[in-house]
């Protein structure tokens, strides 16, 4: 949603809008919350940072293409996300039981 603030902010049409938030959105499917030693902030810290970069780059690609060529819409996006969630494996789902969660070793 970041993507689509910053198109709004600087007053792009509502399709721009929506494709950058598709685009910047789409570059999250499949990520896993994985808090190393319980620890929320390691990785998410550091994707929220890269997120935001995303949000700024999704802006700028969407700027500049033709709005109504894009092939994946916003709705598809949300709703591939959705079905990504549920058929995840749950331990990847903030639960420090998977991903880097388990492949890290603080000492």
């Amino acid at each position: 949603m970041g993507a689509a603030m910053v198109a709004q902010a600087l007053g792009s049409n509502p399709k721009v809008v929506s494709n950058a938030a598709e685009s910047a959105l789409e570059a999250h499917l499949g990520m896993t919350c994985d808090p190393v030693a319980g620890y929320v902030q390691i990785p998410c810290i550091e994707r929220c940072a890269y997120g935001a970069v995303k949000s700024w780059t999704a802006y700028s690609i969407a700027s500049e293409e033709n709005p109504e060529v894009r092939r994946v819409d916003l709705d598809t996006t949300i709703a591939a996300m959705d079905l990504t969630a549920r058929e995840m494996n749950s331990k990847y789902k903030e639960t420090s039981e998977g991903g880097l969660a388990v492949s890290v070793v603080l000492c």
